[in-house]
């Protein structure tokens, strides 16, 4: 799994998270996991959804904002992962 970046902010009234890549990129269709091995609350996914200003996209790179749908809550610096 490679480290793709951390969770910024999260809306729990309509599952949104803000995730801001700091290394590599994410694609819709990849699958993530949300918070590392082990630790209560991590889940996996897959990318269904990412928004950047409201507007949808189909990948963000290191250095974008992207809003992510989640299927489970989450936590601000909650790290996100790519799985392979």
């Amino acid at each position: 799994m490679q480290k793709i970046g951390r969770i910024t902010h999260y809306f729990d009234k309509i599952s949104v998270a803000v995730l801001s890549v700091e290394d590599g990129q994410v694609k819709l269709g990849d699958q993530i996991q949300v918070g590392e091995d082990n630790l209560e609350g991590t889940f996996s996914q897959t990318v269904e959804s990412m928004q950047v200003d409201h507007q949808p996209v189909e990948m963000a790179k290191s250095g974008d904002e992207v809003g992510l749908k989640l299927t489970n809550p989450t936590k601000p610096n909650t790290p996100v992962f790519l799985v392979e």
